[in-house]
This record gives C-alpha cells, structure tokens and sequence, in this order.
C-alpha cells in the first residue's frame, strides 16, 4: 500500500511539473556557495521564431545565508548584430523579518523575477547577468554575494 501510494504521488509531481508549454528556454548555471561581483553569467539563447512575443525572466536560487533584502543585477542583452542592452533590476529578496521570497520547502528558495515582456527575437542572441549589490553607505560593491548559489535565465512564449 505504501509502495503504491509513493507510485501514485510520484506520478502527480511529474503531471503537475511537466505541463509548462509556454517555457522555450530555461538553463541555471552555478555560482558556487558565494557570487563573486566580477562573475558574468552568460546564456546562449537558442534560435526562437521571429513571429513570436515573448516574456523574459531571471531565475534565482537561494538560501539562508542570503544577507539582504534586495539584490540589484545588471542585465544586458546581446544581438547578433552586436548591440547591447544593459539593464540595472532591482528585486526583493526577503520579508521585512528576513524570510526569505520565492518557492521552496527547505532553506533553498528559487524565485523567478521578471525581467520584458513581449520581446521579438531576429537571430541569435546571448544575455550576461552580473550582481551589482552594495552595502548601504559604501561605494564599493560586495565582493562575494553570500547565499545566491545559482542563476537562471527563463523564456516563455507569450499566449
């Protein structure tokens, strides 16, 4: 009976989780235990219909070790004819208690930030994502961002 009830809640998760039909793209690449402010993360984006809009997100995984209430990032955005877009986000990370945001049951929490929407691709592109996060009243920025141990890149086909 146990073994079977196992079966079926393991049969469920797959259902739930593997129903994501807008998802086009979605990669997570490792920070390691701390991300060093001089790493750039960079995503190849694969070749996406012209046609199409899509929306845009950041993934993020963290834990308790996370020190702040926000992060700052600066994306940029690459086309194939070399032109690039450089944006500076700023997110929520935590309560005003400290908990941490974003889905998880354990001390590991993944949140998705939004980025564009409705964005048209012509060719290949690459986007590069690096912390930008400061401690308020200094200038220089925080050398190895505790608890942020991997970033995603996520795109989705518009409805």
């Amino acid at each position: 009976m146990r073994i079977r009830n196992s079966v079926i809640l393991l049969l469920v998760s797959i259902v739930l989780f593997s129903c994501d039909k807008k998802r086009v793209f979605d990669e997570y690449k490792s920070v390691g235990s701390a991300w060093h402010k001089d790493s750039v993360v960079t995503f190849d984006l694969p070749v996406l219909d012209s046609t199409k809009k899509y929306n845009l997100f950041v993934n993020l995984r963290d834990n308790n070790n996370y020190p702040f209430n926000n992060l700052f990032l600066i994306v940029a955005i690459e086309t194939p004819s070399g032109f690039t877009k450089v944006d500076t986000l700023e997110y929520q990370m935590a309560n005003p208690d400290g908990t941490l945001l974003g889905n998880g049951f354990t001390d590991i929490k993944e949140s998705k930030l939004f980025y564009k929407e409705n964005v048209k691709f012509k060719g290949k592109y690459k986007v590069h994502i690096k912390q930008a996060v400061r401690e308020s009243g200094k200038i220089p920025g925080v050398q190895a961002l505790e608890g942020i141990t991997d970033v995603g890149f996520r795109i989705e086909q518009k409805d």
